[in-house]
């Protein structure tokens, strides 16, 4: 059963985009995602992304997959919302990805922005709808320009938030412009997918977080979100200028590489990286210790 929902919060407010654990050899670790999501939901996180590019999706197989939904759902599902990321840029595919995620368990979908193909908006229109068409799970739609090369247009939004199964947008187009505009027209549930922008984004309408650093920080992440819905913007501001050193450091390098360091540094569930994604040199793990330092992180 997934836990408690708002229409105003339907994935929870504070969500990690797991990495996915890989055993020395390379392989699934399920036992270790296991308990790294039991760890980060008892830090605070009402939820868990799975499978998205913090999961090192691009390289993952649809039974991999299927298989770590079922086990993280199995985990902590009672406790937290588990979102499987599907989004590919093949529609058929991403369909089938959403049904098995369904199957194995999960809560709702997250559904990237088709990528290097560059749809149109209608292409991106009939993509999520027919994503949202394919199951009875809640969507999460995430628009990501930087990585997917076209991004998802307001009236697009707008047109998208009438299906009744899209229910949020992860935001990571960094336009405050235009989320703003979209929150007030679309009236999704708007989550921030730039750790950076977590606190103005609260600011023009957001709910929540689905945050890389919630692996490290999520108290921290917890404690702004509290401070600001409760009306404490001095404290709010304070808990994210303390942050930005981690925000930094997190994303010198691709995320799921800085993640896996620290989860390593910490005798966490993490594991190697699958190629392309190469592991941190000695240079840059020394200065990562020095950004999480400098944003008061003990490792």
């Amino acid at each position: 059963m997934a836990p408690t929902s708002t229409p105003q919060t339907p994935f929870g407010r504070v969500l990690t985009a797991m990495v996915t654990p890989f055993t020395a050899d390379g392989a699934l670790d399920l036992d270790g995602a296991q308990r790294l999501a039991t760890q980060l939901v008892d830090a605070g996180n009402d939820g868990l992304i799975l499978n998205g590019t913090t999961g090192e999706s691009p390289t993952t197989s649809n039974a991999e997959k299927s298989d770590l939904v079922r086990a993280v759902t199995e985990a902590v599902g009672e406790r937290a919302h588990v979102v499987a990321g599907v989004g590919t840029n093949d529609t058929r595919h991403s369909i089938e990805l959403a049904r098995e995620a369904e199957r194995a368990g999960a809560h709702g979908l997250l559904t990237v922005t088709p990528y290097y193909n560059k749809p149109p908006q209608e292409g991106l229109y009939r993509h999520f709808s027919a994503i949202a068409d394919s199951t009875e799970l809640p969507v999460m739609l995430y628009d990501i320009p930087g990585r997917s090369g076209v991004p998802i247009n307001t009236e697009t939004i707008v047109r998208l938030a009438e299906h009744p199964r899209i229910v949020a947008n992860k935001d990571a187009k960094g336009d405050l412009g235009r989320a703003g505009w979209a929150i007030a027209r679309s009236g999704l549930a708007w989550y921030s997918g730039d750790d950076m922008l977590n606190l103005p984004l609260l600011s023009i309408g957001a709910v929540g977080f689905v945050s890389v650093v919630g692996h490290v920080v999520t108290p921290e992440l917890r404690a702004m979100l509290e401070a600001f819905t409760t009306g404490d913007v001095q404290k709010a501001t304070e808990i994210h200028q303390q942050l930005l050193p981690v925000f930094t450091g997190m994303f010198r390098t691709q995320g799921v590489i800085t993640t896996k360091a620290v989860l390593a540094l910490r005798g966490q569930p993490g594991g190697p990286l699958r190629l392309p994604l190469v592991e941190l040199s000695p240079e840059e793990t020394a200065q990562l210790k020095l950004d999480l330092a400098a944003g008061g992180v003990e490792l």
